[in-house]
């Protein structure tokens, strides 16, 4: 998916530079690996910059590869120019204090194995030992909120299941 990023305004030069027009959604680190997209007979064709130099906030100079003389530069002037949209990594992150209130499942592994039920009732962040408390009928219980001890997280059953060592849950 493409954003729209700028406006192709003027050749710049004889070399088939061009002056770009820079709308706030372009990249403050952009990158000359990274193409531009333009439409031309409804094909979107990348645009692969030789050359980029920035002019203020809002402006550039740019060359591109096979536009490189005035004649072919020309037919890129007034066309807005699109950037493949940065891929969102965050789409699939979340927060552990987004799991509160998830019903939880631990189970405890080793020579007595147990299961126990109840629910997410806190998370408690600490850079060092970030811990869930989890709340069995009424009874509350810190357990290491880290990665080896989740099995599985169901977000649309908003359930939390939990594989503990033997000993770690002391409900006595």
């Amino acid at each position: 998916m493409t954003t729209p990023a700028g406006r192709i305004n003027k050749l710049f030069g004889t070399d088939g530079g061009l002056m770009l027009s820079l709308y706030p959604a372009f990249p403050d680190d952009f990158d000359t690996d990274t193409p531009l997209f333009v439409t031309i007979d409804a094909l979107e064709v990348p645009l692969w910059c030789e050359r980029f130099e920035r002019r203020g906030i809002s402006g550039a100079v740019a060359a591109f590869a096979d536009f490189d003389t005035e004649r072919r530069a020309t037919e890129l002037i007034g066309r807005e120019f699109r950037i493949a949209e940065a891929e969102r990594e965050d789409d699939d992150e979340f927060y552990l204090e987004d799991l509160i209130g998830f019903a939880a499942e631990a189970e405890e592994v080793g020579d007595t194995p147990r299961r126990l039920t109840g629910t997410l009732a806190d998370y408690y962040d600490s850079d060092v030992n970030p811990l869930f408390e989890l709340d069995f009928d009424g009874r509350r219980v810190l357990v290491p909120a880290a990665e080896e001890f989740i099995a599985h997280i169901d977000f649309e059953g908003r359930t939390l299941k939990l594989i503990l060592p033997e000993g770690l849950i002391d409900l006595e």
